[in-house]
């Protein structure tokens, strides 16, 4: 069962993922609520992937994303994202993430999209 941090400032939606993941065969060990806490929870839990979310304080999601990358260059990061931020979604593409998804999604994009990156390694 491939182990999920997840990453994103609102609860709401750290939520959301969580349920659709575990109804989807992941095992969640972990939950950050900004950039920060993201760095520092991947090296606590080890994750297999993460999802993180762009837009946040303290440290946004590709920050974060490149430290993780630095303390793991194998590292599977997803960005999870809102609509008109294409120009973000490209940047954490060209430093390093995994995939992304664009919020709204559905359970089974985010599903399919996280077994895929899996798959890959």
């Amino acid at each position: 069962m491939p182990k999920v941090l997840i990453v994103d400032d609102t609860a709401f939606m750290r939520l959301s993922i969580k349920i659709m993941l575990e109804k989807g065969g992941f095992q969640i060990v972990g939950e950050a609520e900004n950039g920060k806490e993201a760095v520092k929870k991947y090296i606590e839990c080890k994750p297999d992937i993460v999802t993180m979310d762009i837009t946040m304080p303290e440290m946004s999601g590709i920050d974060a994303m490149i430290a993780i990358k630095e303390y793991d260059k194998q590292a599977k990061v997803v960005i999870v994202s809102a609509m008109g931020q294409e120009h973000l979604v490209k940047n954490a593409i060209i430093n390093g993430a995994a995939s992304f998804i664009i919020k709204p999604f559905r359970e089974d994009d985010i599903v399919q999209i996280l077994n895929k990156v899996i798959a890959k390694a």
